[in-house]
């Protein structure tokens, strides 16, 4: 079996825990023992300079924390979209609730310091979804994106609690700079926005840069381009188009 289908495997074995009246109470039950053994396999291989045990331990003691912020997602989405019809449609059926859950998960194993791993569960999701998060981003409770085909955040992005993105919204880098002596580019600096509680940012807009700050209570129209900071209880637009009206003779 490749590494991301073994990898794929501790994704779907993490759903059904976090989700058991989805994908099976029976799978749930044995999930955290089977998440662990292959997860232990992938770092002994992968890293083999870290402590694989502890980097399970502190995996599985994050569960139940990123159970609680998922949950809050569903809510979210549920709440948030007058089509849903129940929590459990939200949780089969909702691309953006996929790509948070996975995530999440994704994102305790970025913050132990785990490579490559991390990167290969936000392909699967990417791949599955059309939703690129990497999984450095740090994305607060309540949490949903509706639709989502199309959707990028960065690594360094931060974005608050109660935030909804629809479909096409990027989170980007402004520009990457680069090491005079080598030419080499910079790594490890902050490239991403921050976007901060309660914000809307409708479908096709781009915000872009490390020192761009999205204010709190925030609309943000569709397709704007963005590369400074907004304050709160913004709402930013573009102008809207005239339609031209000819009658065809």
């Amino acid at each position: 079996m490749t590494l991301p289908l073994r990898i794929g495997s501790i994704v779907r074995r993490a759903l059904a825990l976090l989700h058991p009246c989805a994908y099976g109470e029976l799978a749930a039950k044995d999930a955290v023992g089977e998440i662990s053994a292959a997860l232990r396999r992938e770092v002994e291989l992968l890293c083999p300079d870290r402590d694989a045990e502890k980097v399970v331990a502190d995996f599985v003691a994050a569960l139940p924390e990123v159970k609680r912020l998922v949950a809050t997602d569903v809510e979210a989405a549920y709440e948030g979209d007058p089509a849903a019809t129940s929590p459990m449609e939200v949780v089969m059926a909702y691309p953006g609730l996929y790509a948070v859950t996975v995530h999440r998960l994704a994102h305790v194993l970025y913050k132990l310091g785990v490579p490559i791993i991390p990167r290969i569960m936000s392909e699967i999701a990417h791949s599955r979804t059309g939703i690129d998060i990497h999984p450095g981003a740090t994305i607060g409770e309540r949490f949903f994106i509706d639709h989502g085909t199309g959707v990028v955040v960065g690594e360094t992005t931060v974005i608050g609690r109660n935030v909804k993105l629809y479909q096409g919204v990027t989170l980007g880098a402004k520009s990457f700079p680069k090491n005079p002596a080598t030419g080499a580019l910079v790594k490890g600096i902050k490239r991403h926005p921050n976007v901060e509680d309660n914000v809307v940012i409708y479908a096709g807009a781009t915000i872009l840069g490390g020192d761009t700050v999205i204010g709190h209570d925030s609309e943000i129209g569709g397709s704007v381009w963005i590369i400074d900071s907004v304050p709160p209880y913004s709402r930013v637009y573009n102008q809207p188009p005239k339609p031209v009206i000819r009658q065809i003779s």
